[in-house]
């Protein structure tokens, strides 16, 4: 029984460890992740800003070309 008992002990432990390390990754990503989607806002921005210059008509990026 004890033995049962260290061994449950044991695999909690482990499985908490790896839990914490998910954790810690996951909180990374996100981080990542809002500094990628910033950074993209802004190189649209940018773009559409560019169009307006060269261009001086809205922007339709976000629009399907008329062939689709």
């Amino acid at each position: 029984m004890t033995d049962r008992i260290l061994q449950l002990e044991e695999q909690i432990a482990h499985l908490t460890r790896t839990v914490e390390e998910l954790s810690d990754i996951v909180a990374r990503q996100e981080t990542e992740l809002a500094v990628l989607n910033r950074r993209s806002s802004m190189l649209m921005e940018r773009e559409a800003q560019r169009e307006m210059e060269v261009g001086g008509t809205v922007p339709l990026a976000d629009q399907r070309p008329p062939h689709w």
